[in-house]
């Protein structure tokens, strides 16, 4: 049986708690995970997907920190951890597979403990989109993934959500517009 870290180095997806519902994620340095993700999905990719991290730094490689201010990173900074994901500038080496369609990446960092103990251990952020199959509810615990998802995934933690109400505010990092309430 592999650990999830061992999945995760291996490209696989997993399933894994949020803030609010289940996720799934992968490596966002492997295109073929990602591409794995988006199949079970059956997601759109010029939609983009969220990196989920445990802290600011495992982020900045795919954030374009050039085009933010010091004021602005310290903005930026003050909304998480939480369940606010901040849509920024990517780095323009960023997969398109991971932007879709933009020139900006969304991005969040979490105290989830079980996405903070994988990111810490793989030293990367994970794929972060919910745990459904497009168009359908998104779990919001292990019990009730559909189970025609669990079958075409590699792992699930069984842990549990921060029981947030609400998945994720999307937000324009920069001028705090706001996507998704």
């Amino acid at each position: 049986m592999f650990t999830a870290i061992e999945i995760f180095q291996q490209g696989g997806v997993i399933a894994y708690p949020t803030e609010a519902v289940f996720g799934l994620g992968c490596d966002p340095d492997n295109q073929t995970a990602i591409e794995k993700l988006l199949q079970i999905k059956n997601r759109d990719k010029a939609k983009g997907l969220i990196l989920l991290a445990g802290s600011f730094e495992q982020l900045t490689p795919y954030i374009d920190l050039s085009k933010l201010t010091n004021t602005q990173i310290d903005l930026i900074l003050s909304r998480w951890p939480n369940g606010v994901t901040q849509v920024l500038p990517a780095q323009a080496s960023v997969s398109s597979y991971l932007t879709g369609d933009f020139s900006t990446i969304a991005v969040r960092v979490t105290d989830q403990p079980d996405v903070v103990s994988l990111c810490s251990q793989t030293k990367k952020p994970i794929v972060s989109t919910s745990a459904n199959l497009s168009g359908l509810e998104p779990a919001r615990t292990w019990q009730t993934l559909d189970p025609t998802l669990t079958q075409m995934i590699d792992h699930l933690i069984k842990g549990e959500t921060l029981g947030y109400m609400q998945p994720s505010k999307i937000i324009d990092g920069l001028t705090g517009e706001v996507f998704r309430t």
